[in-house]
């Protein structure tokens, strides 16, 4: 979310002080002097308030300072932020990765980034409106547009993890037990899924013209014991490593985030 920002005229008269003074009395002409001593006091405090956010926030910046404030959570943006840490707890396998959930095109691009990584990714809805980089992964087949309550295009084991955001919340347990076996069938090493927390009633939502229903944001509780009933089972020691990289960063996520087992 960019911020508005508000231009600074150098030139706005300033009103003049006793005696009627006019534009070029030598009081006014004394403050024009020193304007551009005030603009750069301006600017320096807006670097100043950015620095903050940007610490304050784990290195959101200013879009995820924005977000934060506002309460417009978006998990597939958590994607972005968790990824130096989900290094740190997967290691090698980091190296071939598919994120599944809307804006994956920067979910992978940001991936494609990193180092020995190559990365894939599904949209599941609509994306007419998708920006040129987002069109040219398509174009090149790193980016699918699949409706995920149907089986994924992919062979067992295709991708070492599976990272998904902001898609099965809008999915009814009929769906999920389809979906949720699928993302664990093409995974090799682990499956991960980032979603809201229940009282983020302001979490960032997916058109719901392109859904066709509203977000569902469950508990840890609730989730746990579908996974339970998948025969999915939490990764411990991801969890553990990813948890410590977390804390070493302090990084603290704005969504939940589950590491599960692949299917053996």
């Amino acid at each position: 979310m960019a911020m508005a920002r508000r231009p600074i005229n150098p030139s706005q008269r300033v009103s003049g002080v006793g005696g009627g003074a006019g534009p070029y009395s030598k009081s006014h002409l004394s403050k024009s002097r020193s304007s551009p001593l005030s603009i750069a006091l301006v600017v320096g405090a807006a670097f100043l308030v950015i620095f903050y956010f940007y610490r304050g926030s784990g290195g959101l910046g200013i879009k995820g300072a924005v977000n934060r404030v506002e309460g417009d959570f978006s998990c597939t943006f958590e994607v972005e932020r968790a990824i130096p840490f989900l290094k740190q707890a997967y290691g090698d396998s980091m190296h071939k990765v598919l994120h599944v959930g809307p804006d994956t095109c920067s979910v992978v691009s940001t991936l494609l980034r990193e180092e020995e990584t190559e990365a894939w990714g599904v949209e599941p809805y609509d994306i007419e409106d998708a920006d040129h980089n987002c069109k040219s992964l398509v174009r090149k087949g790193l980016v699918r547009v699949a409706d995920i309550k149907f089986p994924l295009p992919y062979r067992a084991k295709s991708f070492s993890l599976v990272l998904v955001s902001d898609a099965l919340e809008y999915l009814s347990p009929k769906y999920l037990n389809k979906t949720l076996p699928e993302l664990a069938r093409v995974s090799a090493d682990g499956l991960i899924i980032f979603t809201g927390y229940p009282q983020h009633h302001k979490i960032k939502a997916v058109d719901k013209f392109k859904v066709g229903r509203s977000a569902k944001l469950r508990s840890a509780a609730w989730w746990f014991r579908y996974f339970v009933q998948l025969s999915l089972e939490e990764n411990e020691a991801a969890v553990k490593k990813f948890d410590q990289a977390a804390a070493k960063g302090s990084y603290n996520p704005s969504c939940q985030i589950f590491h599960l087992k692949s299917y053996q």
